[in-house]
């Protein structure tokens, strides 16, 4: 029955996949943040909003998540868009999008905030770092 089953989903999953040309192309790109709003301090367990704003592109860049990594207490945030392969996107100069997330602190020292806004001629990331104190 289980063999029945699978080979039934395996079928399906095959005639369900469409190989036309038409279909959208996209990829996913990093984009440097510009700023950051962060509060001065945490308090230990309570829910603090940090806001940051980057520049949208082109009309065929969409916000897609934002890339989140903890290590210890130090936190490395990006700005992921997706990128649509069409041949009418125009390029955005002045579009600055906003956007914010949560963050609860659930340890008590410090945190360090790492924005990424870019790479230097070095080929290296650049950051813009905050420090945040917790207290009780």
């Amino acid at each position: 029955m289980k063999r029945l089953i699978l080979l039934c989903f395996l079928s399906f999953s095959f005639w369900s996949c469409s190989l036309d040309s038409d279909t959208e192309n996209f990829y996913n790109v990093f984009v440097p943040i510009e700023s950051v709003t962060i509060p001065e301090s945490f308090t230990y367990g309570v829910v603090h909003s940090i806001s940051f704003s980057y520049y949208r592109p082109s009309t065929c860049h969409f916000y897609q998540d934002l890339y989140y990594v903890a290590d210890d207490n130090t936190r490395t945030v990006a700005v992921i868009n997706t990128v649509y392969e069409k041949s009418n996107c125009e390029l955005l100069t002045e579009n600055l999008i906003e956007r914010s997330f949560d963050f609860k602190p659930l340890d008590y020292g410090s945190y360090v905030f790492k924005f990424w806004t870019g790479v230097n001629e070095n080929d290296e990331d650049e950051f813009i770092i905050y420090e945040i104190v917790v207290a009780e």
